[in-house]
């Protein structure tokens, strides 16, 4: 079924954002005036089509970004600041009708696309910054003869692919560090959310970014028109924030250039409650852990380990917050809960509920999808989730909540690193030296000590194991489109 938005200001966002191409600097349709639909997931229907890429459209868009490198690397590192500076504050000035959008395309309530909307300014506001703080090094060999300069370069092109559950956050990242590093970029946004990057696209542009230095690609068919990019020469760094399927097989492609890679890929988020948590001050922070955009977010909490003293008490607070949420199309402020992003994610969590339960699992609240329209499934909490359940070692990507208790703090830590996944992990305990000891044995790239939130533009994120190589974020960012190098200086 396809329709516009009846609603005056849905319609008028949809229609502003651009639906084509961008290559070297100009809006064009794709190759045989292609297109593919977008989907409203609270209501099933199409919001409306943008422009499909043929591989020839992306090599387009390649070569445009090649084109721009060297003059765009040699571009003065304040202008380049000044760029995301501008471009975050029209960011910021525009927060209500870009969160619309987002909400409109991707499903979560406004009041979530309103934070998401900040959170993404903040990339381009903090690489503004650093973009004139790329240093360097000179020394003194240590036999006295001659000296070493070591200098950092803007990698080259970067290939930059995001996923739909934040689809400006997730190109905020990648794009404020390769602008402030003088590296040009093609990105391909994910096909259910393609309208947050074509609209940040145009906001670069109206920032003053140069002709070729960002370009955008939209695709239905993310593999055809990335691997054809992916085996150029002309490309030098791939950055992805995806699933670690995908990222796999996008290390593979990479080989055969030898491109600098950064994968931000699955999690597993295991979420520790000491018995000498603060209770309440738990249950929040699962709420924020497992609840930030409808739980499918990578950091979502995806397995709760309680112990065993406090677990009937954590399990019914939950519950009762979890079944105490709005659920509806996220347009209405009152909305706390919006649907999942398509069918097959709403199949993907009702097949891990059902799993669970089949293997003994207890629903303490929901455990069925919501109905009606759209892709809604009810807040739900399990009790007694056996090890074997499909949801133990699967990312559930919906609001799930897990329980399984532990007896002892060696148990918890083994029961949480058993994944080969390892992004963030979340622990609540009111002992000091018991939630520093953790930390550090639990095998995750990031821990939230007594919070559920650890995402922040000024720290590194990132992951080991399956999770990924390389961080986003924070002092570290900018690194991954940088590459040094080094000058050996004779004759004194």
């Amino acid at each position: 079924m396809t329709t516009t938005p009846t609603h005056p200001r849905e319609a008028t966002v949809v229609e502003a954002a651009p639906k084509q191409l961008l290559i070297g600097g100009k809006w064009r349709d794709a190759t045989g005036a292609r297109t593919f639909d977008v989907e409203d997931p609270a209501t099933g229907t199409t919001l409306c089509q943008v422009a499909d890429a043929s591989p020839d459209d992306a090599l387009a868009a390649l070569a445009a970004a090649h084109d721009a490198q060297a003059d765009w690397a040699s571009h003065p590192p304040r202008e380049r600041g000044e760029i995301l500076r501008r471009a975050y504050e029209i960011i910021i000035s525009r927060r209500e009708d870009l969160a619309l959008l987002m909400t409109l395309e991707m499903g979560k309530p406004l009041a979530e696309a309103r934070g998401e909307i900040t959170y993404a300014a903040e990339f381009f506001r903090w690489f503004a910054e650093e973009a004139v703080r790329i240093g360097g090094d000179y020394a003194v060999p240590p036999n006295g003869a001659g000296r070493f300069l070591i200098t950092r370069q803007p990698v080259g092109p970067a290939l930059l692919i995001t996923p739909w559950n934040f689809p400006m956050a997730m190109g905020t990242r990648k794009i404020g560090p390769a602008i402030a590093a003088g590296c040009t970029s093609v990105i391909k946004p994910a096909h259910q959310t393609p309208l947050s990057m074509l609209a940040l696209a145009d906001i670069l542009r109206e920032a003053g970014l140069p002709d070729g230095v960002l370009n955008v690609v939209t695709a239905a068919d993310a593999g055809g028109v990335m691997e054809p990019m992916i085996r150029d020469p002309r490309a030098r760094k791939l950055s992805f924030t995806g699933s670690t399927a995908v990222g796999r097989k996008l290390i593979e492609q990479s080989a055969q250039q030898v491109l600098k890679v950064s994968l931000e890929l699955g999690g597993n988020a295991p979420f520790l409650v000491f018995d000498d948590a603060d209770l309440d001050a738990a249950v929040e922070g699962a709420m924020q852990a497992k609840m930030r955009n409808i739980g499918e977010a990578c950091t979502a909490a995806n397995r709760f380990y309680v112990h065993a003293d406090i677990a009937p008490a954590f399990s019914d607070k939950l519950a009762e917050r979890m079944s105490a949420l709005t659920i509806g199309r996220g347009v209405a402020d009152d909305v706390q809960v919006g649907p999942l992003i398509d069918a097959k994610q709403l199949g993907k969590v009702t097949d891990l509920v059902s799993d669970a339960i089949a293997q003994g699992a207890q629903v303490v609240t929901g455990g069925q999808a919501h109905g009606g329209d759209g892709y809604f499934y009810t807040p739900t909490v399990l009790t007694d989730v056996p090890e074997g359940a499909r949801m133990a070692s699967e990312e559930i990507f919906g609001p799930v909540a897990p329980i399984t208790t532990f007896t002892d703090e060696r148990e918890a830590i083994d029961k949480a690193n058993n994944t080969e996944y390892g992004l963030v992990s979340y622990l609540f305990t009111q002992n000091l030296q018991r939630g520093l000891r953790v930390s550090e044995a639990l095998d995750t790239g990031m821990v939230g000590l007594n919070q559920g939130i650890v995402s922040n533009p000024a720290a590194p994120f990132g992951g080991v194991k399956a999770s990924g190589l390389g961080r986003e974020g924070g002092k570290l960012g900018i690194d991954e489109f940088l590459e040094p190098k080094y000058i050996s200086i004779g004759g004194l």
